[in-house]
Order: structure tokens, then sequence, then C-alpha cells
């Protein structure tokens, strides 16, 4: 390639970058995901050092961010806030310590410690403290000028606005990200794109009240000018920030070696998708700010940390198939099937396609080529298609009008409150006529919050269903355990067990079985209402007698679409035949009327990790029967985080943090018998 050529590709590439950083910095519009970013800054400055006659302003060697927004005072950085140097694999790392080392004249077997922290995709933030008061905050901006958004940084409560703590140093720049939490972005996301450009809108407002109405957090990591700071390392100042008042990344740690590194690089990339927070990879300091001076930065980056990233969550891929699969409730949920693709880390070879709706607004056919993201590993879906590529045979995907498991006509029901038809076809056949219906009714019945059949998972329904074995609920009460010694895979042992555990669930409470019929609409907190309500399974069955369906209106927190789902169960006669049937091998115990005063009163309680004898289901019954509450994630309003094993390191890590009482099993059992 000759020399102009050279220089145009160059030019381009860097007209690129400028346009990336406008709409990433500036207008909060990313066009291309991290990966892609990445990339472009990578060949920019391998083409800047294989020629040395190419040189930009604007080259990401000499720039950081985007220059400041009009809307708002510009103010310089008393210390610039860099960019990092990235890393993708494990020689990256292996390079990177390889340049450390020789910087500090060191030999291999010198210890390196290392703080690893993940690195939040939120807004930079600058937060100027003098004698213990926020005096000022600003945005990265171009990493030397930041915007004035004081203000709207105060509205955010988790940044102190007064710090009290004697050791506070007289002056510094505590810097962190500012973010929204997944959990909170759902209530945004169509006004905002992703939980990032919701974080950038936010803080960008003019006027403060409108930030306000935004859920933002702030994390600390680090500090641009201090006076008075009496730390000597970067994992004791995290600690030091924790003191203060501030919130730090609970998955934090102090690591040496290499090895070490990437084996916490993979741990934290399986946790992802439990985190309530978008992390795009893990930040490499070097622990001891006295090397940390030593080695100084190079062009705009310090040579002291580096940004190990993520494998990206798009891929590009071919849709092979478009298969329809049918839920319990007849739900019709088309599933694309793909060319397999590596996405962060994992094989997937499936998409979820949602409804017809989405298939006809987003125009998807069969041998699309497709984005497939899988977003905070939920479920994959198909986030655009490539209409360049589209063949010039495609012709539009029409979905079933006929239920492709029993014939039945398809239908999309009529929502009498949004006044719209629902965006969900589903299957018209009721009760148990429909095979595939059927099938997904049955592994409800077993699942864990139902009767939770120990050794009766989802493949066995659908074995034991081919092998004509099961048809209906009470069929599993009835299994011919001589057949089934008979299949591969099972023993005299094996039978033994599963037998001995079908038969532990023939005692059962009236809200978990009302649960476990199935019923549209019905979830186990309804479920817990009407068996209420009833008291006894007999006066519940008895419905379709006095068919005195309008007085569950009576039942507060049950509406006219929950009635209409049990009035619809019990005009259908093969649902009252299995009533019918369970009622001869089960023994439905009557409703237990609440506790207002028992023994976990005012108390809640979260369980992670698997319990011993116990399910999860049963120990959320024994809490509720006891007065107290369950709650679903780990914060302040949580007293007691029971642990198992195999549990989530990252709710062990965060209940630490916040000071809650962590118990194992024994301990918490011992709680209901110690005033007992």
């Amino acid at each position: 390639m000759d020399k102009n050529k050279i220089q145009l590709n160059y030019s381009n590439k860097i007209k690129l970058f400028k346009k990336l950083n406008k709409f990433y910095y500036e207008k909060s519009q990313p066009m291309v995901d991290d990966r892609d970013y990445d990339q472009l800054k990578k060949d920019i400055l391998e083409l800047e050092n294989k020629y040395e006659y190419l040189n930009s302003d604007f080259s990401p060697s000499k720039t950081i961010g985007y220059k400041p927004s009009k809307n708002f005072t510009k103010i310089f950085h008393r210390v610039p806030m860099l960019s990092l140097s990235n890393a993708f694999t494990k020689d990256d790392l292996i390079n990177f310590e390889k340049k450390i080392l020789n910087f500090l004249s060191k030999k291999n077997n010198f210890k390196l410690n290392y703080s690893a922290e993940p690195k939040i995709d939120g807004i930079s933030a600058s937060l100027t403290y003098k004698d213990g008061k926020l005096e000022k905050g600003l945005s990265r901006g171009d990493g030397k000028e930041g915007e004035d958004i004081t203000e709207n940084l105060k509205t955010i409560n988790d940044i102190p606005k007064k710090i009290l703590s004697k050791d506070f140093p007289e002056y510094i720049d505590i810097r962190g990200e500012v973010f929204i939490k997944n959990s909170k972005f759902n209530k945004l996301k169509d006004k905002f794109a992703n939980p990032r450009n919701a974080a950038s809108g936010s803080l960008r407002q003019k006027n403060p009240k409108d930030t306000e109405k935004i859920p933002l957090n702030f994390i600390a990591y680090t500090f641009g000018f201090e006076k008075g700071l009496k730390v000597e390392n970067q994992f004791d100042f995290l600690k030091k920030l924790d003191d203060w008042g501030f919130k730090t990344n609970p998955l934090n740690k102090l690591i040496s070696g290499i090895d070490n590194l990437f084996l916490n690089y993979h741990d934290i990339e399986k946790q992802r998708s439990n985190l309530d927070f978008d992390i795009d990879g893990i930040v490499y300091k070097i622990n001891e700010f006295k090397l940390q001076k030593r080695l100084g930065n190079v062009a705009n980056a310090p040579r002291w940390a580096i940004a190990h990233k993520f494998s990206s969550n798009k891929a590009v891929s071919e849709i092979l198939d478009i298969d329809i699969q049918i839920g319990r409730t007849g739900a019709l949920t088309p599933v694309a099937k793909i060319k397999p693709i590596n996405i962060g880390g994992v094989m997937v070879s499936n998409a979820t396609l949602h409804n017809e709706d989405e298939i006809n607004r987003k125009d998807i056919r069969l041998g699309d080529t497709v984005t497939v993201e899988r977003a905070g590993d939920v479920i994959p879906h198909i986030l655009a298609v490539n209409l360049k590529k589209r063949k010039k045979n495609s012709s539009k995907f029409k979905f079933p009008e006929k239920c492709p498991s029993c014939g039945s006509k398809t239908i999309k029901e009529f929502n009498s409150i949004t006044k719209k038809n629902d965006a969900v076809r589903r299957c018209s056949s009721e009760g148990f006529y429909c095979e595939k219906i059927s099938i997904e009714k049955l592994k409800h019945f077993v699942s864990k919050e139902a009767f939770n059949i120990d050794g009766f998972g989802k493949k066995i329904v659908e074995n034991f269903w081919k092998l004509k074995l099961i048809k209906y609920p009470q069929d599993i009460f009835n299994l011919d355990y001589n057949k089934i010694k008979k299949l591969d895979g099972w023993g005299n042992l094996s039978v033994e067990n599963l037998k001995y555990s079908i038969n532990q669930k023939k005692n059962i409470s009236l809200e978990k079985f009302i649960y476990a019929l199935g019923i549209r609409h019905i979830g186990l907190e309804n479920a817990k209402l009407i068996s209420k309500y009833f008291e006894t399974f007999m006066k519940f069955k008895n419905l379709y007698k006095t068919k005195k369906f309008d007085d569950l209106l009576n039942i507060d927190g049950i509406g006219e679409t929950q009635i209409n789902s049990i009035k619809s169960f019990f005009l259908n006669e093969i649902n009252l035949k299995v009533l019918n049937e369970l009622e001869k091998v089960l023994t439905i115990n009557n409703s237990v009327q609440e506790n207002k005063n028992g023994l976990l009163k005012n108390k809640t309680f979260l369980v992670t990790g698997k319990l011993d004898g116990i399910s999860r289901a049963e120990v959320k019954s024994l809490i509720e029967e006891n007065s107290g509450t369950t709650v679903s994630s780990v914060s302040k309003k949580l007293n007691f985080l029971i642990i198992g094993d195999n549990p989530t390191k990252r709710k062990i890590e965060t209940a630490k943090g916040l000071k809650i009482n962590i118990i194992d099993q024994k301990q918490f059992l011992n709680m209901l018998n110690k005033t007992s």
C-alpha cells in the first residue's frame, strides 16, 4: 500500500473516531458497541506505531472523551481524568505485567498486587470536597476540562454532601461512575436506549429537578487531586471510601498473579447476568501508590492500570428456522434457530422472537442475517436485520393460524383494559386437549414452587409422556414402577428414590395445590389469596357447583382477569376429573390463616445457595407462617441472608458490606425453635 493510501485510510479512521466520540460523549447515543470502538482505537494506534508520519490532534493517543457541552460552564480538572489501555486476552495481561517489571527493573518473580475492580458502564464524574463539604462536581469532558454539573450530582443520594470523618482529607477529588440500576431502568426503557444513555441524559438536564426524577446511583473508585490523604495503596483507599460513606463495588478484590486475575475475570463474567448494573470489563490497578507514582503515565493513559474487557454481548448470525413453542397457558412463542455463535463466552443457537407483532415489526424472515444480543444474560434476542444481505427469494414469515400441536384455531384475545388485542397469539383449546400444553402443565405441576417433587424434572416429564406413563397430574401418583425399572438408566435404587419423593409430596397445602393446577393468571401470591378465602379444598372445589364466581371479587387483589381464568378452568370437564382424581390420592391441608405476631415478625430474609432437605419455597412458607417476609435482593431492607451450598458470592459480599446478618440453615431453623 502506497503512502497516500495509508494516509487516506488513517484519516478515514480518525474521522470515524471523532464521529463516534461525539455521539458517545456529547449525544449519549453510541453508534457501535464497545468492542468495535476499542478495535478502532487499536487500529489507529497500530498505524501510528507502524508509520511515524501519521499524526492527528484527534488521535486516541492524544484525546480523551469529547469537548464539554456548551450548556454547562467548563472547568479544568486539577488532575486530568485519563483513559485506560485495554486488554482482551491473557497474552495482553502477560505483556502488561512484563512492561511494568521491565520499567521497574524487577525480576519475573517480583510479586505485584493488583486491585481488581469491575468497570461499571456509566458516566464518569469527579467530586471536589474541601474540609469534608462537597464543593463542586464535574463530568469527564475531554479529560482535561469537564462540565460543571454540581447541582445535578447533588440530587444523587449515593453522593455524600458532608463528610464528618476525622481522617477525611482536607482537599480531594473523589472520582467514580454515575449509573442506573437495570431494575430501575425497566421503567425508563421507553425513553432511553440503554442504562448508560439514561444516566448521561439525566446528568445533562439543565434543571436539577429533572435530574432528581431519575434514579441515579454513584460508585466511587479513585481520586484525582488530594491534600492530606493518609492511605498507601488502592485497596485500602477503597475501604476508606466505604468508611467515609461512599458506595464501592462489592466485587472489588486484591489479587496477585496473572492466572488469578484470569480466574477472577471468568468468575465475574459468569456473574454478569445476576448483577443489577452493567459492567464491560475489570480494571486492574497496581495496588501500591508508590509504584503507581514511579510508573507514571504513557500518552493519555496510566502505565500502572489496564481495562480487561469482556467479550461482546452482540454477534451476527443467520436464521436457519423459526420454531413455534407452546406454553402452559397456550401462548405461541416463536424461537429463531440460528447458526451457533459465541456471545459473551456462551455458544448461542436459539434466540427468542417474543411474539407475532415483534416479527412483523422487525420484518424477520427465514434466511435473514441478523444481529443477536445477549444483554444481561437474559434470553438472547434478535436486535436487528441486515436488509442488505437479505436473499432475493425471501418471503414474510406467516404466523400459524392453527396450533402446531393440536390443530385448534389460534387467537389473539381482546384486552378490556388496553382496548386492544393481545400481542400474544394462543392455542384456543382448553384443559388437556393440546399435547404441548399438557406437557407444560405437568412440568409446572412438579416444579419447585408447586409440588416440588425431587428427581422429577422437565426431562423426566417429557420422557414419561412419550412412554405413555403419564397424561394427567394424578398419573404421577399412580405410576407403574415395575415398568420404570425396565427403562434404560433406571435401577432399583433410583426407582425407589423416585417413589419415595412422590409419596413425600402427597401431603400439600391448599395454596400450593391451587398454584400447581396451572390456572392462567393465578400465580403463587394469587393462590395464597384464594386459599385463604376458601380455607378448605372442598369449598374451593365446590365452585363448579355453586358457580359463585363473581363472589371472588371480594378478595382483595383478585380481579376480573383472574376470575375469568378460574371460571374457564371449572367449566372444563377434564379439569374437574383431574380435581376428583387428585382428591383421592392427596391430603390437601386447609389454609393456614395469617399469624401477625409470629416468631419472625418485622424480620426480612433472603436465601442464596441450595439448602439441605428443604426447598426455598418451603423456607419462604415457614417465614411467612411466622410473620416474616422475604425479599428478592440484598439491600438495607434485608435483616438475614440465609446461605446454603454454592451461594452467590456477590450476595454474601454485598451483605457483609451492609453489615447484614449472615446465617446458615441450622441457625435459621433455630430462630424458629428458640422461642417456641
